[in-house]
């Protein structure tokens, strides 16, 4: 008798803590309910011997367990996932025949369309969420299931979703795996909560034509942030949708069918023209100004390509007959001993304050009067500036572009009267989805070219580039984004295509991201979202001034 209760228990660890005793055959869910009181946010999945597991998962041997909450990456995107298929519901229940489309995110939330035979209002936003609440309230069960990909063809066909079909032409696996949310059928990429009344946080903001969904945020300490308009942001989203019209791209599945057909190289240079027109529109904004607005200011988060922007800007100044000056902040670094310091106590370079403010300023207004003067160059081997004998002067007609994480934050240049700047914001906001109901996070985007690039330029491979991603991430979230609405313009660098090209670089450095790394899941959900795209294989087409260039190699300005 007692060798058969042995056998019917399971012994786990749950947070490095236990072991703890439990039948064998017992759901992940069912534990979490002895470690939520313990836990001060909502737990929505866990790492099973590092294996993203959902909370149906069975537990049927000994295991290590790792809860992960709505304060990580991992469990905000399952939260968002899941909140996305219960609005999509409630949509579809108060406008018969509509179609719903997840675009892109929007002051920390997703910003979603409703495509009906009337524009929606604020009542009508108002409805939809009070529908939300009921469903979360009935505790729905999110159900999964695996169906043949040509059964579920049938289903997102008559839903006429027709991004998902197509796009299942290109899996190679016979089956799909297919959520259900009452009488509603759909297809996610990733994991779901096990039932509705896990999304008991959430808040629906009219944004005309669409609406904003809001959810507890991890930068936020699991709180629903409050809503800030992003007029500017908004409408480079808008102008890439336009983009996506003009090269007839709306889905994945349409640029694989470009790449399969190999009919890409049109398509890849008019996706490249785009961006030199209007990095020229934008070179000739500031010829226009350039007797009022002499400093040039380009900021971006992490991978935007900036470098590379700013190399082409300077080239089209040059075309319109303006000869800029390039400055780098790097050069008025403080001597390393001044760094500030960070949490853990060590040097933050990223601090605005690891530029030596007052010396910047002195000689940014030294320069714009006109005065010849002998700027810094730091020493990164010895960690302190040097006078080398660099000497600039320039005329009335010429800008000085400033390139930086601090460029946008006026503290940066104090000295400098707002209305005497040029501010450009830089990032890859991606408009190409996976489907209907899949977005491309920009944030993705940008971290896969970093890989690319740390791998080719750094010694760095995919692990590194992961673990100090979320640092870099903090980073942004404190330096450049709440500055980004003061940009006097904004520059797109996504490509329509990139992410089909930077797949065959990336694949190999994420599949060496070992098993028992931490990183194990995001390297394996980084590859399954690389998936759904047919790898570019040929590079002749790309420019050697295609931002691309920058990671991948191979670019005229290196």
């Amino acid at each position: 008798m007692e060798s058969n209760k042995i056998q019917n228990y399971i012994s786990i660890t749950v947070n490095d803590e236990g072991p703890f005793k439990y039948e064998e055959g017992t759901l992940l869910e069912e534990i979490i309910k002895d470690f939520q009181p313990k836990i001060k946010h909502l737990i929505v999945a866990a790492l099973v011997d590092n294996q993203l597991k959902e909370l149906k998962y069975t537990l049927d041997e000994d295991c290590d367990i790792k809860l992960i909450d709505i304060c990580s990456s991992i469990g905000s995107r399952i939260y968002q996932r899941s909140l996305s298929f219960v609005f999509i519901r409630a949509c579809m229940e108060f406008f018969s025949g509509c179609k719903v489309s997840v675009e892109h995110s929007l002051s920390k939330g997703l910003y979603c369309e409703v495509h009906y035979k009337r524009s929606i209002n604020d009542q009508d936003v108002i409805r939809i969420q009070e529908r939300m609440k009921e469903i979360v309230s009935e505790d729905v069960r999110l159900e999964k299931s695996r169906i043949p990909v040509d059964e579920a063809k049938e289903i997102f066909r008559d839903y006429g979703q027709t991004g998902k079909e197509k796009l299942l032409k290109y899996r190679e696996k016979p089956y799909i795996n297919i959520y259900q949310c009452g009488w509603l059928k759909n297809y996610f990429y990733g994991y779901m909560v096990p039932s509705t009344g896990y999304l008991k946080e959430f808040k629906l903001q009219y944004y005309a034509p669409g609406v904003v969904l809001q959810f507890p945020r991890f930068e936020d300490g699991g709180k629903i942030p409050e809503f800030h308009e992003h007029p500017k942001l908004f409408k480079v989203f808008r102008e890439a949708e336009k983009w996506g019209e003009i090269l007839e791209i709306d889905y994945v599945a349409a640029l694989n069918d470009l790449i399969v057909t190999q009919k890409e190289d049109e398509f890849i240079r008019i996706a490249e023209a785009l961006h030199e027109k209007r990095i020229a529109e934008l070179a000739d904004s500031i010829t226009e100004n350039i007797h009022e607005k002499r400093v040039v200011l380009i900021a971006g988060p992490s991978s935007s390509g900036k470098t590379t922007f700013a190399q082409r800007l300077m080239i089209q100044l040059k075309v319109n007959g303006i000869k800029p000056v390039a400055i780098s902040l790097d050069d008025y670094f403080v001597n390393r001993e001044e760094t500030p310091l960070d949490e853990k106590g060590e040097y933050d370079f990223e601090s605005l304050y690891a530029i030596d403010l007052k010396l910047f300023n002195r000689d940014l207004e030294r320069i714009l009067q006109g005065e010849e003067i002998e700027i810094p160059t730091f020493n990164f081997h010895t960690g302190k500036r040097e006078y080398r004998g660099h000497k600039i002067q320039i005329q009335s007609n010429q800008p000085i572009i400033l390139e930086g994480i601090h460029a946008l934050n006026d503290e940066l240049t104090s000295a400098i009267a707002r209305n005497k700047k040029f501010k450009i914001y830089i990032s890859a906001l991606t408009q190409l989805n996976v489907d209907e109901h899949n977005r491309i996070p920009t944030t993705d985007t940008r971290l896969i070219r970093r890989i690319v690039r740390d791998s080719k330029y750094r010694s760095k491979d995919a692990e590194a580039t992961l673990a100090m991603w979320k640092s870099v991430r903090r980073g942004e979230e404190k330096n450049i984004f709440p500055f980004q609405e003061e940009a006097d313009a904004m520059f797109n660098s996504a490509l329509f295509y990139e992410l089909s090209l930077l797949k065959k670089y990336a694949e190999p450095l994420l599949r060496q991201v070992d098993n028992t790394s931490p990183y194990f899941s995001e390297a394996k959900r980084l590859m399954k979202f690389l998936s759904y795209f047919v790898a570019l294989e040929r590079e002749e087409d790309i420019p050697k001034t295609s931002i691309l260039r920058e990671f991948i190699g191979g670019s005229s300005f290196h």
